[in-house]
């Protein structure tokens, strides 16, 4: 990958107007958005450029300049936090990608500062926390215990929060448990000892989705020597008038 990036920051940096090449390579119309020329964007675009992708009604052409946001965060830490928190409820779900890359970014270089806001977050709705599962939840940022125990502690409270919704047929309840059901698994990895008290208090709960949660990262394959230690297996999930997802 680093070869292609590479090469296409070679382009950008011989190019005036963007816009026109980013569409032509964008992979899209297309399963999968090119993720190469993003990196290349996010490491190569100064701050007005990216703002201004960001802004775009195109989706890929938004989803460029809200992933280099990250690198802009770290000079700009209150205006491209507030904006990157609006990007969060984005109905374009690249543009909601690209937020948890920049967090991401934000993450590599101060996961303090990242933590921080992100219990903030923690308290807003679905597609919100969404972001906040998914900017935490990398393994590259998880490495020292004392940030995944407070990690853990998130996702315990976005989780008390699922327990506790009742409208779950919208797609920010959707894509929130989408996320809680592999964040889980990344932090517990982290921190295994940590993790399992909180796993084993949710793998007794009878709410059907928390309990497809908890199955969901019981079932990753860094979970197996954690899932062996485990005093608790999931619960039956209770009947709900939600429909199962």
């Amino acid at each position: 990958m680093a070869s292609r990036v590479d090469a296409y920051r070679s382009e950008l940096r011989r190019l005036k107007e963007w816009e026109p090449y980013l569409k032509k390579h964008s992979g899209l119309p297309g399963p999968r958005a090119n993720l190469e020329l993003v990196a290349a964007v996010a490491e190569e675009a100064d701050a007005d450029r990216l703002w201004r992708l960001s802004a775009s009604q195109d989706e890929f052409l938004a989803l460029c300049g809200t992933a280099g946001l990250g690198r802009v965060a770290l000079m700009e830490p209150d205006t491209v936090m507030s904006w990157l928190h609006e990007l969060a409820e984005d109905q374009r779900w690249r543009v909601r990608e690209g937020v948890a890359m920049a967090l991401q970014r934000i993450g590599k270089e101060d996961m303090p500062r990242l933590i921080a806001d992100m219990k903030v977050w923690s308290r807003d709705g679905a597609f919100v926390q969404r972001a906040v599962v998914a900017g935490l939840c990398e393994p590259a940022l998880l490495n020292g215990n004392a940030e995944t125990v407070e990690v853990l502690a998130i996702l315990d409270h976005i989780t008390r929060s699922v327990a506790a919704t009742g409208d779950r047929k919208h797609d920010g309840f959707r894509v929130l448990r989408q996320a809680l059901g592999y964040g889980w698994s990344v932090a517990a990895a982290a921190a295994p000892a940590n993790a399992r008290p909180y796993l084993e208090k949710w793998l007794r709960s009878t709410d059907k989705d928390v309990a497809w949660v908890m199955r969901s990262n019981l079932a990753k394959s860094r979970m197996a020597e954690l899932r062996d230690r485990l005093a608790v297996r999931p619960a039956p999930a209770r009947r709900s008038g939600s429909r199962a997802r």
